[in-house]
């Protein structure tokens, strides 16, 4: 029998080292998130894991290359394969990046930044809109991680997430930790980014670790969450209590035991904002 859809907790992305731990037997991890493009054009081994992994567990999908910011067309065949694996798998939902990998009919195999203005909205809303037209489901858009700025750039990296989720009419998949990374090497403050995006949208959060460069940090996904990310965790949850969060690891993959540790941190702060906003609750009615 199919796992159940339910989101909530934290959960832990899947990766084919873990799949001795999480598949011999449901483990205490409430949901998995799975990359789908590692399933998506193929019929062999790594397939028949994904399936013995929705049996054990609910899934979503996060995905790396629809390129939703180029000014190329979207790639149709690359669309039709993800939607032929979630009719199969039946993720909860579909999440992507802002950002895009390929242009002019290259594929640059990097989720490479947008500039922040008008006509980049209308580019990446019109593709989010036809991607949930072709999946016939809402998607959930990330906000990437970025190491340039642009001079065109009319707005904040909020603002701008904020007008593409309003045309869009989609979703958001806050990650913390880009976040944090965005803030550090552009010099603004995380806490107004939170408090102009529209939070009602925010359906799942990232953590993962970076690599500290000095006077700058690039999203790596192979190290420990830091404690800045952390303290930023904390007071984002604070605001949004509840949602669904991953921990990411995808570089230099750890045992199992390190990621459930990361995980369990994760959950006792998640679980905190939720008893929280919940006793506020009680003393407001």
């Amino acid at each position: 029998m199919s796992a159940s859809t339910c989101i909530e907790g934290v959960g832990l992305g899947l990766r084919s080292q873990h799949y001795e731990e999480l598949l011999s037997s449901r483990r205490d991890v409430p949901w998995l998130e799975v990359l789908a493009d590692n399933y998506a054009h193929g019929d062999g081994l790594p397939l028949r894991h994904l399936d013995r992994a929705r049996a054990l567990y609910p899934v979503v999908f996060h995905g790396v290359g629809m390129s939703l910011g180029s000014t190329d067309p979207l790639d149709g065949d690359y669309v039709a394969a993800i939607r032929r694996l979630a009719r199969r798998i039946e993720p909860a939902w579909i999440s992507e990046h802002l950002a895009w990998v390929s242009a002019g009919g290259r594929h640059h195999h990097e989720l490479l930044p947008l500039p922040f203005c008008e006509e980049a909205v209308g580019t990446v809303a019109a593709h989010v809109r036809e991607v949930q037209d072709r999946l016939g489901q809402r998607i959930l858009v990330e906000n990437a991680a970025g190491y340039l700025r642009f001079a065109c750039s009319r707005m904040s990296e909020a603002e701008f997430i904020a007008a593409v989720v309003a045309e869009a009419d989609c979703d958001l998949l806050l990650d913390v930790s880009n976040l944090h990374v965005n803030a550090r090497n552009h010099g603004y403050d995380p806490l107004v980014f939170l408090e102009t995006i529209p939070g009602d949208r925010v359906r799942q959060m990232h953590l993962a670790g970076y690599d500290d460069h000095g006077s700058h940090l690039i999203d790596a996904h192979g190290s420990p969450v830091s404690e800045a990310t952390w303290a930023l965790f904390i007071q984002v949850q604070g605001r949004f209590p509840g949602v669904p969060t991953c921990i990411e690891w995808d570089r230099d993959v750890p045992p199992f035991a390190v990621l459930a540790g990361e995980r369990t941190r994760a959950a006792a702060i998640v679980d905190a904002a939720v008893d929280a906003a919940q006793r506020e609750a009680c003393l407001a009615s």
